[in-house]
């Protein structure tokens, strides 16, 4: 499975460190594009002097973990696609030039799903996706969660539970599930 990965579901960093851990996986395939990868880094310099070049790093070792990940939208795609936000237009060109099955975005308001299916898309938020993923593979997820997790603590000295952390990630579903397994 292919799966478009938007710059909102990239910039926070326990989401992406969970949606990319499970692409490691083998789970599925991610695809971006130059410009979601460039909204990413932007994002991050505004979070302070330093933060810029550390996400520019991240994105480096992105680029060379999957080579062929990256895909420019076509122009045609560019022109003939409408959106409620003109900004996400590149988003939906881009998982079209990838193949994508699914566009993994937070704003799924901004992408109708009538217009997605039309392109052959299923749309995705991080939480319900990453669920489905657990639901599927359970010890792929829960050995990426507890990576996630470990790393969190250490990095930030707190005493993390698996549920809270997931939950400020904007993943509680996930969060609850990995919990009633009993393994965190």
């Amino acid at each position: 499975m292919k799966v478009l990965i938007d710059a909102c579901v990239l910039y926070p960093t326990v989401m992406r460190e969970m949606v990319i851990g499970v692409a490691k996986a083998g789970l599925f395939e991610p695809k971006w594009s130059p410009r979601i990868l460039e909204e990413w880094a932007r994002a991050a310099a505004k979070l302070g002097p330093g933060q810029e070049a550390l996400a520019r790093g991240e994105i480096a070792t992105l680029e060379a973990d999957w080579p062929r990940a990256s895909f420019r939208p076509k122009d045609g795609d560019m022109s003939r696609l409408s959106l409620p936000d003109p900004d996400d237009v590149h988003v939906l060109a881009s998982a079209i030039a990838s193949s994508a099955d699914v566009l993994m975005t937070l704003n799924i308001k901004d992408f109708p799903r009538q217009l997605l299916g039309e392109e052959g898309l299923v749309l995705a938020s991080p939480d319900p996706f990453l669920l489905g993923l657990y639901e599927e593979a359970p010890e792929a997820v829960e050995t990426v969660a507890r990576a996630v997790l470990d790393e969190a603590i250490r990095l930030s000295g707190e005493d993390w539970t698996i549920r809270k952390l997931m939950k400020k990630a904007r993943l509680p579903r996930l969060g609850k599930a990995l919990e009633a397994s009993g393994k965190f």
